[in-house]
């Protein structure tokens, strides 16, 4: 079978096509034929070394992935043809992969292979944030920044799901139509001083909760924007560098600042996947999770995918679909 290989930490520019072996279960491991792939941040900082995991090369990279099940344990609660997706550390970016039983979930009968592949490492990921991490309630106020992009946007979709009232913050005018479409109640540009427009908009109480994809200098712009005990919640570094935070502003202000880290927790709690699975779907079927596709590629175009993604050059999630 076909798999794209990091033989080098250069970036998409050290994948290479190779033909491999095909993957063989076991008791605990299901094998899965691929009909989608999602394509994730982390993968591009995976690929360029940046990522705090680095596995020996060559490996095939990839952690979201959906399919059809050819082959699982007896006794495991799978069977061959289920339909299901599933989070993996490594190995998404193949035509087939070997994946633990404990990490698939049943893709619901009305959700195609595009869309379960772009609901589970963004949308478990803000879930985890906003309802356990952040403990978002309802008519609470939540910022999502990155609002234009893959994890922001899957974040405006779950606060709403969750009954907030969201505010998304985009780099610029040709982001709007995402957040809107995301179903946010007010957009913003995250310009210098974007808090007092988010005071603005909050009768100068400010927000609730806000999740920060971005880090560099919106981050302490942000903790401006922040009602008294409020939460920002730390998902990434997208924008550039990791900010420092001087912990008197949170004393004075009555706030909190709180990591997330889906994966790690994962690891640690098998049943959080089977959690957030079952309100995500509760969600979909209410129709304020809508994972927003902004582009499609073929496989064969993974690499270049991962290139535009590196561009800033997508809207919304980017999903390869496999024939």
């Amino acid at each position: 079978m076909r798999a794209f290989r990091l033989h080098s930490y250069d970036g998409p520019a050290g994948l290479r096509l190779d033909d491999v072996a095909e993957p063989t279960g076991d008791g605990e491991t299901a094998v899965v034929e691929v009909r989608a792939i999602g394509i994730n941040f982390p993968d591009l900082l995976l690929t360029k070394g940046q990522y705090q995991r680095k596995p020996d090369t060559p490996f095939t990279p990839g952690c979201e992935v959906a399919g059809v099940i050819r082959w699982a344990p007896e006794g495991s609660g799978w069977s061959a043809g289920d339909r299901v997706m599933a989070f993996i550390w490594d190995g998404a970016y193949a035509e087939s992969v070997a994946i633990p039983v404990r990490s698939l979930v049943a893709i619901p009968d009305d959700m195609g292979f595009d869309i379960a592949a772009g609901l589970v490492v963004n949308h478990h990921t803000v879930h985890f944030a906003l309802a356990r991490r952040g403990q978002v309630q309802p008519g609470e106020s939540v910022l999502v920044m990155g609002a234009g992009g893959g994890i922001g946007s899957a974040a405006v979709q779950v606060a709403k799901g969750l009954g907030a009232r969201v505010i998304a913050g985009v780099a610029g005018d040709h982001e709007v139509a995402v957040a809107k479409e995301s179903g946010a109640d007010d957009v913003i540009i995250l310009e210098k001083g974007f808090a007092a427009q988010v005071r603005g908009l909050t009768d100068d109480n400010g927000v609730d909760a806000i999740l920060d994809p971005l880090g560099d200098w919106l981050f302490d712009e942000a903790v401006r924007a922040l009602a008294s005990e409020g939460r920002i919640l730390v998902v990434g570094f997208a924008a550039g560098d990791i900010p420092s935070l001087r912990t008197n502003r949170l004393l004075l202000r009555n706030v909190s600042a709180v990591g997330v880290a889906w994966g790690a927790t994962l690891d640690k709690d098998p049943a959080l996947l089977a959690w957030g699975a079952a309100a995500l779907h509760r969600m979909y079927a209410d129709g304020s999770v809508r994972p927003h596709i902004g582009e499609r590629f073929s496989f064969d175009e993974i690499p270049a995918a991962l290139q535009r993604l590196d561009a800033h050059d997508i809207r919304g999630k980017a999903i390869i679909e496999v024939s």
